[in-house]
């Protein structure tokens, strides 16, 4: 195998790893991940988190208990593309389940991860989440596409 196969098979790793973390809701393991100085772009407010306020670990918890039952966290049709220290993959998630109030989600994001090689290790250091929306004028979120 190819140093840049190897790289690319473990930053799959680590995405798989992640999601496996969101559905277990495991925010200590999903922010041994990121990167002190991460940058994300996430679902929801505000425009970006920055430095220690990439991964709240509070924000985290909080979101995981507004679930019922495990959280449907599906990655798929990811391309992982890795240079020497630096690498990006791009695909979908599902993000599934129920909330406590009984509403029942379903719907794919767009996702998008930037990582370095810090100290031999991949993490993650820039993510983009996102959903499309209808321009139709109704600015509607576009929730009921799938890849």
């Amino acid at each position: 195998m190819t140093k840049k196969a190897l790289d690319e098979a473990t930053i799959r790793i680590l995405i798989d790893d992640m999601a496996k973390a969101f559905r277990a809701k495991d925010a200590d393991r999903v922010m041994s991940h990121y990167a002190a100085n991460a940058v994300r772009f996430d679902l929801a407010p505000p425009l970006q988190y920055a430095g220690a306020d990439a991964v709240d670990k509070k924000g985290l918890e909080d979101w995981f208990s507004t679930w019922r039952g495990p959280i449907g966290y599906e990655v798929r049709d990811f391309i992982v593309t890795a240079g020497e220290d630096v690498a990006f993959c791009h695909g979908f998630v599902r993000i599934s389940g129920t909330k406590i109030d009984g509403e029942h989600n379903d719907v794919w994001t767009r996702h998008t991860v930037g990582l370095r090689k810090i100290d031999g290790a991949w993490q993650v250091t820039h993510e983009h989440m996102s959903v499309p929306f209808y321009m139709d004028g109704s600015y509607r979120a576009a929730v009921d596409l799938k890849p």
